[in-house]
């Protein structure tokens, strides 16, 4: 008999409590006590609804019928800058919260929440959601699998709240990277839903389009489950795809940036596994134009500029001040141009059907995630080189808008998780998530490490 409902997946729990052999109250409070004794060295929380999510899980208790919900029971964590009914939004910081608290929830939070989900708690990201490591002032997001190690970011608290079972599944959202990220980093599932697909209505907040919402899980089935939920499409059984051909590319859009030996090998791990699962893979390398690399910073930097309308900017990190005046510059010289992002997309496009290819495998990460030090305090500079170091893979498919899904296929010799990022072309989520799936099956991974 189950004594706690930690580390068990969403889909178990949701399945048991329509199925009466388990309650909302019970698997919330589960969590509640784990987080309780976990994240004060974790720190993976800005804040714990904890009356609050008892509450809500009573409500789902006390419905009639819980058929139609597909995360009755759920804990779910949702990224401190989405809008939570009843809390302010943080953004990443003091200066950059939303002094108001919000009156109604954002809406991937109003579909988890139909959806039968509660909501435990708000997770902790870097200031305006800028870098691929989540701290500030109060101290560091840690790494389950080393707390002396980043879960990345900006979806970091996110990505450490499911990698120490806290929750089984958790919201977050990817500018350039910023689930991809973080999944790789602990060792998760992070799909990057393409452009249109989940609702994003972050306002000026979305970074000229380049943001988008989605979920953070430990297993392939809750990933489809909570993209089903966040698209609002009725949830499904992933279908076994057909034979496929899946390009290959060890090449870093970041000039002078490799894969490191550990990084090298999952793709090869990847590789052998598409070719037993009855694919075929050739040798398939994207070019990265300069063009496109500077039109990617211009529009990370406006972005931080337009979305710091209205805040105090000296109370701003140093390294997030910097950012916004490049931003500045970055506006007024024009080099924020959606004519180029729709170049690159078609261009994108093309690289799938001229190479006849139907996925392209990269590796996740270039290098072992960064330590887990308060590079909010570090400079500007210091902070582009180690995000760009460590994380090169992922910003080109926010600029084209096309998804993208990170998978875990073993760990490095330190211990710490690999990964490895497939992309498709436009509407091909499912399909990532199917291959994802057969990795999984092939190849399983330790889903959790509680802290």
């Amino acid at each position: 008999m189950t004594t706690t409902w930690v580390g068990a997946t969403a889909k178990q729990i949701a399945r048991a409590v329509r199925r009466g052999d388990a309650s909302a109250t019970q698997v919330v409070a589960d969590h509640l006590e784990q987080i309780a004794i976990s994240d004060p060295e974790l720190g993976a929380f800005r804040v714990v609804r904890g009356v609050e999510a008892i509450t809500e899980a009573e409500k789902v208790d006390d419905q009639e019928d819980l058929a139609n919900l597909p995360l009755a029971g759920v804990p779910v964590a949702v990224k401190e800058n989405t809008a939570v009914a009843g809390l302010p939004t943080w953004h990443g910081s003091a200066a950059a919260r939303t002094p108001e608290v919000a009156e109604e929830d954002h809406e991937v939070v109003r579909r988890l929440r139909g959806a039968g989900a509660v909501v435990v708690g708000v997770t902790k990201m870097p200031e305006m959601g800028l870098w691929a490591t989540s701290d500030d002032a109060s101290g560091a997001a840690r790494n389950p699998w080393d707390l002396e190690r980043t879960p990345g970011g900006s979806s970091g608290g996110s990505a450490a709240a499911v990698a120490a079972g806290l929750v089984p599944i958790a919201q977050g959202n990817d500018g350039l990277g910023s689930i991809r990220i973080p999944a790789a980093c602990c060792g998760l599932v992070g799909l990057k839903p393409g452009r249109g697909v989940v609702p994003v209505d972050f306002g000026d907040k979305d970074w000229f389009g380049l943001v988008e919402n989605g979920v953070l899980t430990s297993t392939v089935a809750d990933a489809a489950l909570g993209f089903s939920v966040l698209a609002g499409l009725t949830p499904q059984t992933l279908k076994e795809p057909g034979r496929l051909r899946v390009g290959i590319s060890l090449r870093s859009p970041v000039a002078g940036v490799k894969p490191d030996e550990p990084n090298v090998g999952a793709v090869t791990t990847a590789s052998k596994l598409l070719t037993a699962a009855g694919h075929d893979t050739v040798t398939a390398d994207p070019t990265y134009p300069a063009g496109v690399a500077l039109g990617v910073l211009a529009t990370w930097f406006a972005g931080a500029y337009v979305n710091s309308e209205g805040l105090p900017v000296e109370d701003l990190q140093p390294r997030t001040r910097r950012h916004i005046a490049l931003g500045k510059a970055a506006m007024r010289a024009g080099l924020v141009r959606q004519s180029q992002r729709d170049a690159w997309r078609e261009r994108c496009i093309r690289f799938f059907a001229d190479r006849s290819i139907d996925l392209l495998l990269t590796p996740a990460l270039a290098t072992a995630p960064p330590p887990a030090v308060l590079y909010s305090g570090i400079s500007w500079w210091k902070n582009m080189q180690a995000n760009a170091a460590y994380a090169p893979y992922q910003a080109p498919w926010n600029y084209s808008g096309l998804p993208a899904i990170v998978v875990p296929v073993g760990s490095r010799p330190d211990g710490l998780p690999l990964a490895v990022q497939l992309v498709g072309p436009p509407d091909s989520e499912m399909l990532l998530l199917a291959v994802a799936g057969q990795f999984e099956l092939q190849n399983p991974w330790q889903r959790q490490n509680l802290v």
